[in-house]
């Protein structure tokens, strides 16, 4: 059975920077309380780009770093909860579309902030049963079009940007477990109701509560599971939703702070985006090199969470 690596991460945020700052003057709040609550300082804010502008960025360097072309690509998935468009065509259809990609499967998926452990999954079964030799996946997000901007409780909180990797059969460095569940039952506590009310809702601290507790077990439970302690993992790169909850689990798990990488300062909660964007963050830091042993762990809406152990099959980057 052919084994399946990630072998290239790239990343894209749009320029325009939204600042605590800025906030100040939009909503009742301040910089001092938004960073003690989140941990976050800016976020980005896509302007004139769509979606499928933003995957399609991220999409184009990560195939350019795996040394594949277009015409290498069996399959596209695109993770988002902000669609171009409502019900079709899908975003990886138009991101496919835009790199010249013809002919091939290509569809979304929508398991909110958790949505880039979901595409491991399905990326690394598609490998393995040989079905596909070169996957590319995306995790794309224009979270400002659904923010409600006068909701001082949810608009600090998010931003816009998308992260893409390339999953490949390969005989080194593979993608060794991945773990995805959901519970139904707690839907309405994070929600975009739909209809008139398209904006983000959220019960942040029930949220909060739950994740803590669900991402510090399915993190032990998967680490148990492949008898890998703590301090063999390389790099830790959770979702970036909140500081607060990155620091829970890293507390629980022993992480050093060299191990955890962090970027919801900068960068907000991008959703899908998230950890593909950290990952990026790393691997252009030089932090991430290849054969790298990563932990990653995502919880969102839904609610959906997971968390993935592989190593990286990218090569390493040069300084940037």
């Amino acid at each position: 059975m052919p084994k399946a690596s990630l072998i290239s991460i790239a990343a894209y945020a749009p320029p325009k920077i939204l600042t605590n700052f800025d906030l100040e003057k939009m909503v009742e709040t301040n910089d001092e309380w938004i960073v003690k609550r989140t941990g976050i300082s800016q976020r980005r804010i896509a302007q004139d780009e769509n979606t499928s502008d933003l995957g399609t960025k991220a999409a184009q360097l990560a195939l350019e770093r795996a040394n594949l072309t277009a015409k290498n690509i069996d399959a596209v998935i695109c993770a988002t909860i902000s669609p171009d468009h409502f019900c079709m065509p899908s975003t990886a259809c138009k991101i496919a579309k835009n790199l010249g990609i013809n002919a091939i499967t290509a569809f979304d998926i929508s398991a909110a902030c958790t949505g880039f452990i979901y595409l491991l999954e399905l990326a690394k079964s598609l490998i393995e049963s040989g079905s596909k030799k070169n996957v590319l996946i995306i995790g794309a997000e224009k979270l400002s079009k659904i923010v409600d901007w006068t909701d001082r409780t949810t608009c600090i909180l998010f931003g816009d940007g998308a992260g893409a990797a390339v999953v490949s059969a390969s005989e080194e460095n593979e993608i060794i477990d991945v773990h995805t569940a959901a519970d139904g039952n707690y839907a309405n506590l994070l929600i975009t109701p739909g209809g008139e009310e398209k904006f983000i809702k959220m019960s942040g601290n029930e949220v909060f509560k739950i994740a803590v507790q669900t991402l510090t077990k399915d993190v032990v439970e998967i680490l148990e599971r492949n008898k890998i302690p703590s301090d063999k993992i390389d790099l830790f790169i959770p979702h970036q939703a909140n500081l607060r909850i990155i620091e829970a689990v890293k507390q629980r798990l022993n992480f050093t702070n060299e191990q955890c990488v962090v970027t919801v300062g900068k960068y907000g909660n991008t959703s899908s985006a998230s950890i593909p964007m950290a990952m990026n963050d790393a691997y252009e830091a030089g932090r991430l090199k290849k054969g790298d042993l990563l932990l990653l762990d995502a919880f969102g809406g839904g609610f959906t969470w997971g968390s993935a152990l592989l190593k990286f099959g990218g090569e390493t980057a040069n300084n940037f």
